[in-house]
């Protein structure tokens, strides 16, 4: 008796957790008789919010008018369309309504997992759910950037989005010291850009890039060589990617630089200061300079936390000051580069929260802010010819739009 109560609850069950007919399935591109939610939209009262930390599926349904037997029921529906445990709080949330002049009902609710994907949720009479996509739209674009203030504001200025400036920053960090930019520098690049409802969400690729600096320029020309590699090359060949990275962090300030003579703000004398300073928030993320393995993780007197990364033979780096170290840094363990290992902090001898830098060539301390570093494996020969071609047709393009 029990098993066949069993059946019969499931099979109610399923009845009730269908897909409407008319209704798209995830991932399918949209008819032009086909509502793009599935529901004209238009045709209800519309109230949105967020999801509340620590709310639940069945929460956020009873909170915007469900009740809780449809909410619990909806949630069994799930299945393999929609994770409860894995909704976000803060992600948004759209509730569509029917009212009459003494009460609403909820309709549907549309939750969206990001700018992307949404999910909705029928909530009345058959319950039901299904996936929906927003129309991904692509464009390419250039853009001529002199630097005036700033690296931030002076792309903004010219109608380009911060995400463009991420992407700079991770394609020539090996190259051009982002912490050290002048009045006067220049940026071109040619680059797609993907947007949701008009507003920019990803680069999907930087194509080409140019920095000028005087008379200096350095290139970086996208080419895919299929073997899983760099894809950043000059326009000799030469990979983007050093040994190590132009810094530990990111977007911050120098607030001390290398020098043999110093006076220590805390006690006063003057003392060697063979590092950088970089001053950053409290928990700012700190990044592995290069491959390496870790020497030592602990604590380092005046140093207070000290993360100190043997890379070769030949160099050394200290990372000091830390707030703490990331999950499974400690002595021995192998990094790679750009791997996070610690946070900003304030520990030992330190009038305020910032990292100091330190790198040693053969033993001696040397300025990680003129530190040369070797090139990575140049693009295959048979190769040469077509990043030649691709940095010369990006070059006319360029010549061709200047006055």
């Amino acid at each position: 008796m029990k098993r066949l109560l069993l059946l019969l609850s499931c099979l109610c069950l399923l009845a009730a957790c269908h897909r409407p007919a008319g209704t798209p399935d995830e991932g399918e591109v949209q008819q032009d008789s086909i509502p793009a939610l599935g529901f004209w939209t238009e045709d209800y009262l519309q109230e949105a919010g967020t999801v509340r930390s620590g709310e639940t599926f069945t929460g956020l349904m009873t909170r915007f008018g469900m009740s809780a037997q449809d909410a619990f029921q909806l949630a069994r529906c799930c299945d393999s369309l929609f994770d409860v445990r894995k909704m976000r709080a803060g992600n948004a949330v759209t509730a569509y309504y029917t009212a009459d002049s003494t009460s609403r009902t909820l309709e549907y609710l549309v939750y969206e997992s990001d700018r992307i994907h949404s999910t909705v949720f029928k909530c009345r009479d058959s319950l039901a759910l299904w996936g929906y996509d927003k129309p991904v739209e692509e464009r390419s674009r250039y853009a001529d950037v002199e630097i005036q203030s700033s690296l931030w504001n002076d792309f903004l200025a010219a109608g380009a989005s911060p995400l463009l400036v991420m992407e700079l920053d991770d394609i020539f960090a090996w190259t051009v010291d982002f912490f050290g930019l002048q009045k006067g520098d220049r940026f071109r690049t040619f680059y797609d850009e993907t947007l949701v409802d008009g507003e920019v969400i990803g680069i999907r690729a930087v194509n080409y890039a140019s920095y000028q600096r005087g008379d200096k320029q350095l290139y970086a020309i996208r080419f895919d060589q299929g073997d899983g590699g760099n894809k950043y090359w000059n326009e000799k060949g030469e990979s983007l990617k050093k040994a190590f990275l132009k810094a530990p962090l990111k977007f911050t300030r120098i607030s001390s630089r290398f020098t043999y003579s110093r006076k220590h703000p805390i006690y006063g004398t003057y003392r060697a200061h063979t590092g950088v300073d970089y001053a950053a928030p409290a928990g700012t993320p700190v990044y592995a300079l290069g491959d390496g393995v870790v020497q030592s993780a602990g604590w380092g007197g005046d140093g207070g936390n000290t993360i100190k990364i043997r890379h070769n033979s030949v160099y050394t780096t200290a990372y000091l000051h830390l707030r703490g170290f990331a999950k499974g840094i400690k002595a021995g363990v192998r990094v790679a580069q750009g791997e996070l290992i610690g946070y900003v902090g304030s520990t030992g001898a330190s009038t305020g929260p910032h990292l100091d830098f330190r790198v040693w060539k053969n033993g001696t301390p040397v300025d990680p802010l003129t530190l040369e570093s070797p090139s990575a494996e140049p693009a295959k020969e048979e190769n040469l010819p077509a990043i030649d071609s691709l940095w010369r047709s990006y070059e006319g393009r360029i010549a061709g739009m200047q006055p």
